[in-house]
């Protein structure tokens, strides 16, 4: 593989596990209420 490869996919990695990393974190911090979720769906037809 080339240098440029090489960095790119780094660069991809990083991107991806680091969205991840901070989804998770982002929930952890302000985690979902679930009064504020719907107790049945809405059946449209």
């Amino acid at each position: 593989m080339t240098p440029i490869a090489i960095i790119m996919m780094i660069v991809a990695i990083v991107t991806v596990w680091g969205g991840l990393a901070l989804a998770l974190i982002n929930l952890q911090r302000h985690p979902e209420d679930e009064g504020a979720l719907p107790e049945e769906q809405a059946w449209e037809l």
